[in-house]
């Protein structure tokens, strides 16, 4: 009797010891189980140690599949997932699942960087297959993040900070990247680290500053509006391009703060210029994931005194790709305050003419990569062509932006191009500067 308890109390304490290791979703091993697997690698090797590496896998896109299609069939693409990874590593190897849409590797013949590279391709590829979800489909892509033992890391947990730096990294360059932890690596991301604390006291201290360009109207050189530009200038970087400080925002989760701060600014700049003036301002695809950001443009504009109607939005179509349903409702609650809003880069998404039909919008911006082409590429001539013609026949008004030259904005007016933004028209420019720009060119000539 004694040895019956027993052993049930063993087989007990395996019940727990394996659930302890495994997740419950995928029926992978779990964090513990991949420490404790590279633990005894290391030990096996300790007479005679040899490199091996370990990596880190996130799901691109896999929450607005979440969104969309409900938890439940979140669940099945984790599961359909981890059924791949298991069929599709090297014998020897370990796949573990850390929670949420990011799975862990264990792989002890990898040695170096082109071993992980070739490896997290193949990976990568067989993920991005189709999902089968019974009545649709869904595909995903992968981005990876590699760590090489001792390079990278000598215990677990350094190692497995590498690979989380070599992923941030990978995920930041977009979707379905490979990167393998080096030094250069980390002391990028250190700089980035320190960019962004740096850009997080500017925005605290209200240093983060906003220029205007001109909008004008293309038949007389008047301008209709101006769109709100970031600029930053700090004491010890020096300028540092809203090419860099936008997008760091964004992948650091504090894109709103800064775009709160920069709109609240520009409205308060525009509430000077004569009330026939549009304040044009980019939203980014975080904010319109926000079912939030409604309210607080609304409130911001209320709070300064600014005219909803007065305000045109920009949205890009890849902004909007990111939660279609979320943006859509952002966008009308904001029209129906009299918020325009304008699809700006527009020629460059994948599916733009869907997008014109599935959304409401008042202006289309025409590409500067076409504008800068119109005078020597016949295609791009065509494609502005039709462009503007399309946009009549949707009575929708038509920006085209970069126009540097006098020969480019002569192609454009002979089109029908109703308005235009870009150098030859007006530089980005302060706001002390745009009122002393408004004395020069819109109240004399407008009078």
């Amino acid at each position: 009797m004694k040895l019956t308890e027993e052993l049930a109390q063993q087989v007990s304490q395996n019940e727990l010891h394996a659930m302890a290791y495994t997740d419950a979703l995928t029926g992978l091993g779990n964090r513990h189980r991949l420490r404790d697997k590279m633990r005894r690698l290391v030990h096996e090797r300790a007479a005679d140690p040899a490199p091996f590496a370990i990596c880190i896998a996130n799901l691109d896109g896999f929450k607005p599949i979440n969104d969309l299609f409900g938890m439940a069939a979140g669940d099945e693409i984790l599961c359909k997932v981890a059924h791949r990874l298991k069929a599709c590593i090297p014998d020897g190897a370990t796949v573990t699942r850390h929670g949420g849409d990011e799975f862990a590797f264990l792989f002890p013949l990898v040695f170096e960087r082109t071993g992980a590279e070739k490896i997290g391709q193949m990976i990568r590829d067989v993920l991005s297959a189709p999902y089968d979800l019974g009545d649709r489909n869904v595909r995903l892509s992968a981005s990876f993040g590699f760590a090489v033992y001792p390079f990278a890391g000598e215990d677990f947990d350094d190692l497995l900070k590498s690979a989380e730096t070599a992923l941030y990294r990978s995920k930041r360059r977009g979707r379905g990247q490979i990167t393998v932890y080096s030094q250069q690596i980390a002391q990028e991301m250190k700089r980035a680290t320190q960019l962004e604390q740096a850009l997080r006291n500017a925005i605290i201290n209200d240093q983060v500053d906003v220029h205007f360009q001109p909008i004008v109207t293309m038949a007389t050189g008047l301008p209709v509006g101006f769109e709100a530009l970031a600029r930053w200038n700090d004491p010890d970087l020096g300028f540092v391009s809203p090419a860099i400080f936008v997008p760091l925002a964004e992948e650091r989760g504090f894109i709103d703060a800064l775009s709160e701060a920069l709109l609240r600014k520009a409205a308060e700049a525009a509430l000077s210029w004569p009330r026939e003036l549009f304040l044009s301002f980019n939203v980014s695809s975080a904010q319109l994931m926000d079912p939030g950001t409604a309210g607080n443009i609304l409130s911001i504009l209320n709070r300064v005194g600014f005219d909803p109607h007065r305000l045109d939005l920009e949205i890009t179509e890849t902004a909007m790709m990111t939660s279609a349903e979320t943006a859509q409702r952002i966008l009308l609650e904001l029209r129906q305050l009299g918020v325009r809003v304008s699809l700006d880069d527009f020629g460059t998404g994948q599916s733009s003419l869907g997008r014109l039909r599935d959304f409401t919008f008042d202006k289309v911006k025409i590409d500067r990569a076409f504008v800068a082409r119109i005078t020597s590429d016949r295609a791009s001539e065509h494609i502005i062509k039709a462009i503007i013609t399309m946009c009549e026949g949707l009575d929708l008004q038509v920006v085209a932006e970069g126009i540097e030259h006098a020969e480019e904005a002569e192609i454009l007016k002979r089109f029908g191009c109703g308005l235009g933004q870009g150098y030859y028209y007006g530089k980005p420019a302060d706001a002390a500067a745009t009122l002393r720009y408004l004395n020069e060119r819109y109240y004399d000539q407008s009078a």
